[in-house]
């Protein structure tokens, strides 16, 4: 794929970025959470007991460690090992990895992660993914990758005012994004709010969107529960599990699509409080085979992440985005009468990457088979590139490959 030309004015409008926390906010945080004010279950609860939430046997220990084992020196080095910038679009800044591949000729990938996450979530398969010969695989399969964070997420803050969880406009500044750093053809992948991206970049840059993949997709969790009586074994625990999910698990998002204000008091004064609030995520999203999140996925890698939405206060924009995400995508299911089938614009072919611990049910999400590849796997779920980097880095290789070349 070709390069566009990009002008002086593409250059200047993008900056290069250097995670630099102050040590007062580290200090702050070890502070808060050494002083923090437990509360105390109603019984001793073990710690592979979420059904009331993140139990204290668990998110003490785990808090504990962040205050006195973590490293986030050590982190900030390995993540500013990476090459970061900033630019600003439609009045937002847009915080951004652009890691280049050795073979000058490979495919560009904007990758887009979802909530609770950031461009952390990829670190594991940069690599392979840009290199692959020195990770034993086809030079053939490289790409030049570009990992956005999402407004209000991360260092793509503060907002800078409302309508940023319209999936359309997080869209259009993608597309500019990859206009200014001149790539007039790419690929496109992403996963939770990432695939609603990614699957919208076809409909408003279709002439630069060789082909689209997403990971995990669900069906709409305030709508009505899936009927298990047609489906197949695989499918009807799957379908089980998003009915459970859709009956108990979505406490979160309720909270997050109606009163993300009052929410946001508490993410932002309280480093325990956000902690169990994206953990308890990454306990449920997991895959089911691990009991706990850090038997999912790496510990300081997480706790990295957390981190992240600590210090940049994100805990508290990324609400008011999925509060006005929900509100549209609401809109659009009630539009198509009730509908949340995966679809994209005609020529531009879309794959799926099913997870163990995913929802996703083809007979549901795509009953008319418009995606172009649908694959399952029985590890990994809603962070493979935590969880299974390995599977995702074959999948992307082999989808991209088979559509692009």
């Amino acid at each position: 794929m070709t390069n566009t030309t990009t002008t002086d004015t593409d250059i200047r409008d993008i900056q290069p970025f250097r995670i630099d926390i102050p040590q007062a906010d580290v200090d702050d945080l070890r502070r808060r959470l050494l002083a923090a004010r437990w509360p105390q279950p109603p019984a001793p609860t073990p710690a592979t007991d979420w059904s009331r939430g993140a139990p204290l046997d668990y998110l003490r220990p785990l808090a504990d460690y962040w205050a006195r084992g973590f490293d986030w020196r050590a982190q900030e080095a390995r993540l500013n090992a990476f090459p970061q910038f900033t630019t600003t679009i439609d009045g937002q800044t847009i915080h951004f990895l652009h890691v280049r591949s050795p073979n000058p000729n490979a495919t560009p990938l904007l990758i887009t992660h979802g909530w609770p996450s950031s461009f952390v979530e990829f670190t594991a398969v940069i690599g392979p993914l840009t290199d692959p010969a020195a990770h034993g695989g086809d030079p053939a399969d490289a790409f030049h990758l570009v990992i956005p964070t999402l407004p209000g997420f991360g260092f793509s803050t503060p907002l800078a005012g409302e309508g940023w969880g319209n999936l359309f406009r997080v869209a259009g500044a993608w597309a500019e994004l990859m206009r200014r750093l001149g790539y007039d053809r790419y690929v496109a992948h992403g996963g939770d709010v990432g695939s609603g991206v990614t699957l919208m970049l076809p409909m408003i840059d279709g002439a630069r969107v060789a082909a689209a993949h997403i990971n995990g997709p669900a069906p709409f969790p305030f709508g009505p529960a899936m009927d298990t009586a047609t489906l197949g074994e695989r499918d009807r625990a799957r379908a089980e599990r998003f009915n459970r999910y859709r009956a108990d698990g979505i406490g979160y998002l309720h909270m997050q699509s109606t009163r993300p204000q009052t929410l946001a008091y508490s993410l932002n004064d309280s480093p325990v409080g956000q902690l169990a609030w994206i953990v308890e995520k990454f306990a449920e999203w997991t895959d089911p085979a691990a009991a706990l999140p850090d038997q999912a996925v790496d510990r300081d890698l997480l706790l990295a992440m957390v981190s992240i939405c600590w210090f940049t206060g994100s805990g508290a924009s990324s609400a008011h985005f999925t509060y006005e995400g929900m509100q549209a995508f609401a809109a659009f299911v009630r539009e198509s009468g009730g509908s949340a089938k995966l679809g994209t614009v005609p020529g531009t072919p879309f794959g799926v990457a099913v997870f163990a611990g995913d929802f996703s049910v083809r007979s549901a999400l795509d009953p008319d088979g418009a995606a172009a590849s649908w694959t399952e796997y029985d590890r990994g779920g809603h962070f493979p590139a935590m969880e299974t980097p390995d599977l995702l880095v074959g999948e992307l290789r082999r989808f991209f490959r088979s559509t692009t070349r």
